[in-house]
């Protein structure tokens, strides 16, 4: 519900009063009772004001709980067994992971949010991506527009109508009398957005380390408003995963090393958006036709017959992102890519390791001997790297060729 004027909560009384006339006419008396009585009632117009802007949830949790000292411990861990590969900046400021209010000073509380972003229900418990080896895949996060500046956007509306009612709420004792401090944040600073999430009650941490919901299933991204209103925190949920091993057997690269344990660098959403050079040849075969990122854990797991469509627009698919066969994703020069990507995710790999993950992807489609031929048609004319995935997808399409024969 969107509030546009002073809230009020109408207590009505219905007198009897008798005229002169002897009749009886009825009179309301109206007192008015401010509609913010506790804390309680804050967090569920803040909640109502965060699902008008297409957050499908949100949650609140102090900058201080206890939470923070108890993640630095499991990171460092994590950290410790080369689970990393080339994301060096999870090794640095982990003061401002410990401290959040460090993070924004004066901050007390951080409002935790979901955002779902399908906008086409897949099959239950399928990989249906498996049955088109021709077709590039794409993450269906990041068909669409960037949800980063989506997410940070919105957080600042929510921000900003948070801040319109601060004098409603001077009673209550929560910070609301002194200058309002806010600072949206989306993957974009030190965060354990996760777990934050988790602690907040917006789900629960699967065994593929994402954040699952019992009515949502896992297809959300996840964003942070600190705010400087001191508000009580929400409580966890409840996990239910149970024995359940789904998206631990369906790994393509064996990345979910134990529940709740991945080894990022053999994740095919890290080999194909975040690692730069080249790829093991190791993980080859398993990535598939997966060009951007990966679903799989997703698409199997039980709680996504669950999962909800967006109501957000950005994330419709552009550029037939939802629907492109790798030929096509190969043909793009570099002016098509800067042109194509402007404002999506995708911009993040780089042109040319996009190119080296298309590579891979013809090298796992059907042989062809025009596949083949497109493919020779950029050796040489990148980087030596990209050189390498392209010899070996061309020896891949041979030996189906020659299978086939």
């Amino acid at each position: 519900m969107n509030h546009s004027s002073k809230p009020n909560l109408l207590d009505a009384s219905i007198k009897q009063v008798s005229a002169n006339s002897g009749a009886s006419e009825k009179k309301i008396t109206i007192k008015n009772t401010p509609a913010f009585t506790t804390t309680a009632d804050v967090k569920h117009w803040i909640k109502a004001q965060a699902q008008a802007l297409g957050f499908a949830d949100c949650g609140f949790l102090s900058v201080h709980h206890p939470l923070f000292a108890q993640q630095i411990l499991q990171l460092q861990q994590w950290l410790d067994k080369g689970y990393e590969g080339q994301l060096q900046f999870m090794h640095n400021n982990h003061h401002l992971r410990a401290n959040p209010d460090q993070l924004v000073e004066g901050a007390k509380t951080i409002i935790s949010v979901r955002m779902d972003y399908l906008t086409q229900t897949p099959t239950p418990r399928t990989v249906s991506d498996n049955d088109h080896p021709n077709q590039g895949i794409i993450a269906r996060y990041a068909r669409g527009r960037d949800y980063h500046k989506t997410m940070r956007s919105r957080l600042k509306q929510l921000a900003l109508n948070i801040e319109t009612m601060l004098p409603e709420w001077q009673h209550l004792n929560i910070g609301s009398d002194q200058d309002f401090i806010f600072r949206p944040f989306s993957d974009s600073a030190p965060i354990f957005e996760r777990p934050i999430a988790e602690a907040a009650g917006l789900g629960w941490t699967g065994k593929h380390t994402l954040l699952l919901n019992k009515q949502a299933g896992s297809f959300f991204v996840l964003g942070e408003l600190f705010v400087s209103l001191e508000l009580p925190d929400d409580q966890p949920v409840k996990a239910h995963c149970g024995s359940c091993s789904a998206c631990i057997d369906i790994c393509p690269t064996q990345a979910i090393v134990a529940p709740y344990e991945l080894n990022a660098s053999a994740c095919i959403s890290y080999l194909t958006i975040e690692h730069d050079g080249i790829i093991d040849h190791k993980y080859r075969r398993a990535i598939g036709n997966r060009v951007f990122g990966c679903d799989d854990c997703q698409l199997i797991c039980p709680w996504n017959r669950y999962a909800n469509l967006t109501s957000v627009d950005d994330f419709a698919p552009r550029h037939s992102l939802d629907n492109s066969s790798l030929l096509e994703l190969w043909q793009w020069q570099e002016a098509d890519f800067m042109k194509k990507t402007e404002g999506s995710p995708l911009r993040r790999t780089g042109y040319v390791n996009f190119l080296r993950n298309i590579a891979i992807g013809l090298g796992n489609a059907n042989g062809s001997e025009a596949t083949i031929t497109h493919l020779q048609s950029k050796l040489g004319k990148h980087s030596d790297v990209l050189d390498e995935h392209i010899i070996w997808a061309i020896n891949e399409q041979h030996e189906k060729i020659n299978a086939a024969q």
